[in-house]
Order: structure tokens, then sequence, then C-alpha cells
């Protein structure tokens, strides 16, 4: 069968809701009014088009089975995008970047042009996973002691100083990521892929009761900055559930970039310029008190900017070969490693406390790795080989006892293994984790079976807080995913032009060389636990695919105490601290009261073309996952 798509009404002819046909381009809409800027403003809206209606949120659906294609993702909106884009043609590449896109308007405070993340590909001609590494890089002239505030000669609080800064800004990759992952994979243009997002951010979307929260969690930061206000808090108040949502500006902003490319209209140019003039100098307003850091992106740092193509971490697990992201991120390794140290038991001969109980260890052991062993491979001398080996992974598993081993424990030895069992583990300092719970994760698959996993951030909920004013779109707060405090050993240190370690988990598994499974989630570094958990429910405890991805979830990274849903605590948490020596404590990000961890997507692949695609049916408000042909 041919993968050239037919041609689509109107150039897209994207129809997101209720038979809506959003043309190139999309339908102009009432203005939101911005921060006055150097950049031209955008022209007015026509009078008409002031009363276009926004476009209605599509439902919410967990689990959709069925052919020729499918989409997962937290948003609706975004979801229906992705489907419609494979429904007229277009592959799984060009319905991920478009879904993409439209997360950044739907969900701009997770993900967006002012981010990164880490795009994964199998392409089913070849049978090969491929992989694109768009995180964010530091700035070239990023001193090592960049968050110590000089008057004090501490370090800034993490929250909100140091995440309210132009210091936390790194130079974005999305951009990059989606015209690459076009050019190699895609058949559509970049400025088709975008025409879904620019309509939508025209047209409006339909406030929900996440996005509120989210905005309200965020006020005191929003505030600080004039721009930010604008968008997010006009009049001084959160958007109300129900109302209309428009970003014109991030509109404009996404029609250039399509039209001209990123490199011209991104990378370079005004907007370069702007966005580093807002991160050395960021525009705030006179009545904050937050004391906002001066950061050092240049215009250089943008034209610089290289995406990287690089192989996937490759592991094997019961028969399956599962696929993830090497370094800069750690989630390929952390999962891969993980897997390996549980292979060695049958967790589905045994009970389901225990098997959750060596779940637990196997992750703090491999995060004790991953913290010790991980960084930006350009920068740092990373031993992927000898954390995935098997015989690594055996002599890991000693350390795995009937009982909880004390933490954190020391890292594995990658110079001197054997696979045998020998010392005791003994502990070691804890290490600061400062990666966020945002972010947000896609997964699509096409009629021909190609592949995409997708994880994309701007870090923090909210980023930066800042939004470059005149251009609707936050900036990413992603280098304090840096370790704070330089030190010459620490893998993760501070360095300019380097990649913050990551712990976005973007997973393909194949079983005999075709597609099994795919799967991916936010979270911060739980993010890593929350793919491990999936794989460990649907391949060793024998849930299905929906029943893995609703089940609670507890996060061990090595650290004293685990990370627990309520609903996890409730379920297990007496048997695995009375009798295994685990110490739950309850979930939740600091900022609100929100106990979830992670939010994945997944696509379960069965027998001639059949699939079965699931979102969240709860965390974070419930997501959206659809098939181009319901199964009936």
């Amino acid at each position: 069968m041919s993968r050239t798509p037919r041609p689509l009404v109107a150039a897209l002819g994207l129809a997101l809701a209720g038979g809506l046909v959003l043309a190139p381009g999309g339908t102009a809409a009432t203005a939101t009014p911005t921060a006055p800027t150097a950049a031209p403003a955008a022209p007015a809206a026509p009078a008409a088009a002031a009363e276009a209606k926004p476009i209605a949120a599509p439902p919410k659906t967990a689990t959709s089975t069925g052919y020729g294609g499918a989409v997962s993702s937290v948003d609706p909106y975004a979801s229906r995008v992705g489907l419609t884009v494979l429904k007229n043609g277009g592959n799984a590449t060009d319905a991920a970047v478009a879904m993409a896109s439209a997360l950044g308007v739907t969900e701009p405070y997770s993900a967006g042009i002012g981010g990164g993340g880490y795009f994964v590909h199998y392409d089913a001609r070849t049978g090969t996973v491929q992989t694109l590494d768009g995180r964010e890089t530091a700035p070239g002239r990023m001193p090592t002691d960049a968050f110590i505030d000089p008057e004090t000669g501490e370090p800034y609080p993490f929250t909100p100083d140091l995440v309210t800064s132009g210091v936390s800004v790194g130079t974005p990759g999305t951009p990059a990521t989606w015209e690459t992952a076009l050019r190699r994979w895609g058949t559509r243009s970049l400025s088709q892929a975008l025409q879904p997002s620019i309509a939508l951010a025209r047209k409006g979307f339909v406030v929900d009761d996440t996005f509120r929260q989210q905005t309200e969690d965020n006020r005191e930061r929003f505030s600080a900055f004039p721009a930010t206000r604008r968008l997010f808090l006009p009049g001084g108040k959160a958007p109300a559930v129900g109302s209309t949502f428009r970003n014109p500006d991030l509109a404009d902003t996404l029609t250039a970039i399509g039209r001209r490319g990123t490199r011209a209209a991104f990378y370079t140019g005004p907007l370069a310029r702007l966005i580093a003039r807002t991160v050395q100098d960021p525009p705030t307003s006179s009545s904050t008190t937050l004391p906002v850091p001066p950061g050092f992106l240049t215009v250089r740092d943008l034209r610089d900017y290289r995406l990287r193509a690089q192989a996937p971490t490759r592991s094997s697990y019961r028969g399956y070969t599962v696929f993830g992201m090497a370094p800069s991120s750690s989630g390929g390794s952390t999962v891969g490693e993980a897997l390996n140290i549980l292979e060695g038991s049958d967790l589905s001969a045994t009970d389901e406390p225990d098997a959750l109980h060596r779940y637990l260890e196997a992750s703090a052991l491999a995060f004790a790795d991953r913290g010790a062993h991980v960084g930006d491979p350009a920068y740092v001398d990373v031993p992927l080989r000898d954390l995935l080996a098997d015989r690594f992974a055996a002599e890991r598993a000693c350390q795995i006892g009937d009982t909880a081993m004390a933490k954190p424990t020391e890292p594995g030895d990658v110079d001197d293994y054997d696979g045998t069992c020998g010392a005791t583990a003994a502990t070691t300092e804890p290490a600061e984790d400062t990666e966020n719970i945002s972010t947000t994760n896609l997964t699509v698959t096409d009629r021909w079976g190609d592949v995409v996993e997708y994880t994309l951030t701007i870090e923090q909920t909210g980023g930066s807080g800042i939004v470059v004013p005149g251009k609707g779109f936050l900036l990413n707060n992603e280098l304090t995913d840096f370790t704070t405090v330089f030190d010459p050993a620490d893998p993760n240190r501070i360095q300019p032009g380097k990649r913050p370690r990551s712990s976005m988990s973007p997973t393909i598994v194949l079983k005999d060389g075709r597609p099994f499974l795919a799967l991916g989630s936010p979270g911060g570094s739980t993010i890593i636990t929350t793919v491990l958990q999936m794989l460990v429910n649907h391949l060793d405890l024998g849930m299905s695919l929906p029943e893995a991805i609703a089940a609670p979830r507890a996060s061990q990274r090595n650290t004293a105490t685990v990370t627990a849903e309520p609903a996890f605590i409730a379920a297990y948490g007496t048997i695995l601290e009375d009798v295994y020596g685990h110490d739950l404590v309850p979930s939740g990000d600091g900022l609100t009261s929100a106990s979830d961890i992670g939010a994945a997507t997944a696509i379960r692949f069965g027998r001639k073309g059949r699939v079965v695609a699931v979102a969240e049916p709860v965390r974070r408000g419930g997501g959206a996952a659809y098939v181009v042909r319901p199964a009936r």
C-alpha cells in the first residue's frame, strides 16, 4: 500500500470536532491583550471573527480498540488533531508533530516551542527504532556557579527563585525536533503540520478544571511578568472553567515558523533576539517580590543549537526487546537496568506485594547507578554498555532480599563486576532531585505500522513563568535539572553547552521484531518508575493495558521513603511497611494538592492490525485515546 497521503481539503482540512474543518491559517479571533514589545503587533481580527465560537472539547475516552492507526494523549483536543491527520492519510510522524503543537496550545504549562523533548520512532519498513534528542542546552556562557546567589554565596531557593528566572532557561529544542522528524519520517510539511494548532490558538478552546487549577497554582509566578499575567491572568483572574481561552500571539508565532522554517523564524532573526533579551533581562512587574535571577542565553546559543539523532537504548526482558532513550536522557538506561535486575525473579509466580517489593528495590538500585554515571555523553563518559549488561544486573540483583535495603544505597562498580553476589549494599548520602512533575507524552501509530512515542516538556508546571512578550509561549526552566552545586565528579554538573540529565522515558517494546507495546509518561523523575511499573503490571502481573495504566503507583528513586499515591498506600501500605520494611509517604508535587504520579499514554499491538489505545482514565483530568476504525 502506498504511504503517500491523499490530498486534504483546503491543503489540510483537519476536522477537530463537530465536523468543523479548519483551513490553513485558521480563523482569526478576538485578540488577547499582550505586553508592549519590539516585535510587530499582530493584525487586528476582523469584526466577524470576534463572534467565532471556540472549538468544542472532544470526548475523553480512556480506551479505544480498533484498526487503521491510533493516538493517545492527556488532552482530547490534541488526540483529535492526531486522529484526523491519520484519517486524512498522514502517517505517525505527521500526527505526532500536529499533536505536540496542539498540546503547546491547550497544555501550555507542560509543553510548547519554548521547551524540549525526546522523539522515538519505529519504522515498519525497516523494522528499526531511531531517536531524536531535542533536549534543551545550557548557554555557552553559563558559569558553573550560575545557581549560587552572588549576594549570599548560597544556592538560590529552588522554588520560586531558581525556577522563576532567566538563569533556568535552556536553549529550546522542540521546534528543531518537529522539523527534523517531519523531514526524516513525515509526509507533511511543517506548515501543514502546524495548521491545526494555529487554528486552535486563534479560535480558542474550552477551559477545564485542570487548566484553571494550574493557573491558580502559578498565580504568584505568573503575576511577576506583565506578558504572562496578561495572557494567563487577564484582569487579574484565572480563566473560568467553561470559558474560552484564545492565544492569537502563539498562532502568529506558529504561522511564521511554518512559513519560514525553524532556522529563520525561531533560531535566528527577531524572535531569537527577543528570546535572548527576555532571558538576560526578564521583564518583571514593579510589584513582584520574586528575585528572578537573569540568565545567560544568547542569540548565538539559539543559532548554534543542534538536534541529536542517535541510537536508542536496547535491552531484553522475558522475550521482549525494549527500546528507550539514550543519554542525555536517563530513561532508557534506568528502565532497562531495572528490568534486567528483575529478570532473575519470576514475578508472575509470586504474590503481588512481593513483586511490588522487588520492583521498588530494583528501581532504587537502578537510580543509584543513574545518579553516579549518567549525564550528557558529549561531556561525561557514560558507561551505557555496563549499565545495561546482564552480568552487571545480576550482581546488582544480589542486593535484593526479603526486606527493604537501607537507602540511599551506593551505586554499583561498573569497572569490576562478574555477575556473582558479594558484599551487601552500603548506604550513601541522598542526592537532590529537582525534576518537576510536569511534562506531557503522546503515543501514535498509523495504518502502515509506524510508531511514535514522544515526551516533551517545559519542565516545571508553567516552566520559568516567563512568556516571551507578544509571542504567546512560555520559556522552559529546564536547566534546573542540573545539580545545583557544582561538583567536578558529578556527571550532571553544570557545563556550558551541556544538556541536563532527563528522566523522560519514551519506550517502544518489540516482540519477535514487531511492535508489541509503546508507552510513556510525564512526571519528572517519576517518569522512569511509572514506565517501569506499567511494564511490570502488564508483562509480569497479568494486568490488561488499561488496568496497568489505571493501577495505583509508587515511586522509589533511591530515597529513604517511597513516594506513593494514596490509593497505593491504601491497597499495599500495610504489608509493604510491616512485612517488607518500606516507608511509604503520600505523593504530591510540593506546589499543589495533586497526588497523581504521571499521566501515561500507551498503545498495545495485536494481530491483523488490531490496536488498543489507552490514556489515563482519571489522572490529570483524564486523557483521550482514539482509533481510526473502531472494532465492532
